[in-house]
This record gives C-alpha cells, structure tokens and sequence, in this order.
C-alpha cells in the first residue's frame, strides 16, 4: 500500500507530526487566554486554535503525505479503534447491566432538581459526581453492544418499524 522508500517513509512521519500538532493547538488556548493580549486577539487567536488551525493543519499534512499516505494513517487508524467498537450482540445478563448503566445517569438527572427539595445533599453534589455520571452514561453504550446503537438511532428515525419476536 505505502511504497517502502525513505522519501515515502520521511513524508508520512512528517505529515504525522503536522497532522498531530494541528489537532493539539487547542491545547494552547488556555496559554493565550492568560497571556497579556488585548481581548479581541484572544478571542480570534482563540477560535483560530479551536477551529482553523486544525484543519488547516490537517490539510497541510494530507499535502505533505499525499493521497496514498493519509490512506495509509487512516487505515492503521481505523483498525486500532476497531479494539474499541462495541460488539453486535451481547448476552442477556450483559445487557441488563448496560441498561441499568444507561438508565440509572438519566433518572437520577431527571429527578435531581426534585429530590433537592427533600434531600439536602443534592444540592452540593461534588463535581466527580457529574463525571462519573457521565463515565457511566457513555460506558453502558459499550457495554450494551452494537444492536443497541441501531435500536437507539431508530428513535430518531421516523419510518422504522418494531418487529415483536416471540419469546
């Protein structure tokens, strides 16, 4: 796929370290809002970091890499988040546990402004409490597999039909 020469070899490591410092630069946001420039450079130097700088970093990287190279990255890419991908089906034991996992963040979401009147420790709930709600809300897509996701895309699909399967 990638041609073994060095030129080929040295443009894909260059096109890498391009293509990643582009997508880094947002990092560098809190640098430029602490630094002593007038508000309106922060602010476009800002959203120049969030949102030009990348892209325009990635486009210089596919230049550097060429078609056959950025090819190359995005398959490797590709099949190393593959590890991560949900599988298709899951057991019936593995399932309830993601809809617990699912349901509970949502409920207690709902229910919070509620359970505050008549429960005073909801109102300072400490910060690490959101995020593991949120850590637990994400994970239980996961853990409830592939097939959830279509059934949950199907939500928002306005033509799709439930088929009962008899048990």
């Amino acid at each position: 796929m990638l041609e073994s020469s060095d030129t080929s070899k040295s443009k894909l490591v260059i096109g890498t370290i391009v293509l990643v410092v582009g997508f880094m630069s947002p990092l560098l946001i809190p640098l430029v809002v602490d630094s002593d420039l007038p508000i309106s450079y922060k602010r476009v130097l800002s959203g120049l970091l969030a949102f030009g700088i990348p892209e325009l970093f990635m486009i210089i990287a596919v230049a550097i890499m060429g078609k056959q190279g950025f090819e190359f990255l995005k398959n490797k890419a590709l099949n190393y988040l593959k590890i991560f991908a949900p599988s298709d089906e899951v057991s019936l034991t593995r399932y309830r546990i993601g809809l617990v996992m699912f349901s509970l963040p949502i409920i207690i979401g709902i229910t919070q402004p509620y359970l505050e009147l008549y429960l005073p420790f909801f109102k300072q709930l400490p910060i690490w409490w959101t995020i593991s709600s949120d850590i637990l809300f994400v994970s239980s897509f996961f853990i409830l597999g592939g097939d959830f996701w279509d059934k949950l895309s199907g939500l928002f699909k306005y033509n799709v039909k439930v088929i009962k399967e008899k048990e």
